[in-house]
C-alpha cells in the first residue's frame, strides 16, 4: 500500500512539473515594474480564468490573491497598484506593478486555470525592487582611469 501512495504522488508531480516556470524581475523603487506571464490562446474556447497572488503556486487558486481574471476582463482587483495591461483575451495576463515600493519584493504566482486534473498553467516569479541609488563616482573618473 505504501508503495502505491508513493509511485502515485510522484505522478502527481511529474504531471504538474513541466507547467511550472518562472522568471526573475529587477526593478527600482517608484518604477512601474511588469511580470510576464502568457498562455497559448489559438480560438475563443481557450480563454480562460486566471489569477495572480503572492507566494509560490499552492496546489489550486492563488495565496493572497492580488488579481482575478475571467479570461476576459479583471472581475477581483484588491490593489490599484496592480494591474493587468496585456490583450488579456489573446493571453497576455502579465503583472504590472504601478509605483513599486521594496515591500513588493517576493515571490508572485501566476495560474492559468485550464480544465482537467492538474492541467493548471503556473509559475513563480521572484521581484526585486530596490531603492534607487544615486552613484557617487562621475563618469570621467572611469573614462580616466581606462585610457591612462
Amino acid at each position: 500500500r505504501l508503495y502505491a501512495l508513493c509511485s502515485a504522488t510522484t505522478f502527481v508531480f511529474l504531471s504538474t512539473g513541466p507547467t511550472v516556470s518562472g522568471s526573475l524581475v529587477k526593478g527600482k523603487v517608484g518604477q512601474n515594474i511588469t511580470v510576464p506571464c502568457f498562455y497559448t490562446v489559438r480560438r475563443t474556447q481557450d480563454i480562460t480564468s486566471m489569477c495572480w497572488g503572492r507566494d509560490s503556486c499552492p496546489v489550486s487558486k492563488c495565496y493572497r490573491t492580488i488579481i482575478w481574471t475571467d479570461g476576459w476582463k479583471v472581475t477581483e482587483q484588491y490593489n490599484s497598484r496592480y494591474m493587468l495591461k496585456g490583450n488579456l483575451p489573446m493571453g497576455d495576463v502579465s503583472l504590472t506593478i504601478v509605483n513599486a515600493e521594496e515591500g513588493d519584493s517576493g515571490i508572485y504566482c501566476c495560474r492559468v486555470e485550464i480544465s482537467g486534473w492538474f492541467n493548471d498553467q503556473t509559475s513563480n516569479h521572484k521581484v526585486v525592487i530596490e531603492k534607487a541609488r544615486i552613484s557617487t563616482a562621475s563618469p570621467h573618473i572611469y573614462t580616466s582611469e581606462q585610457t591612462s
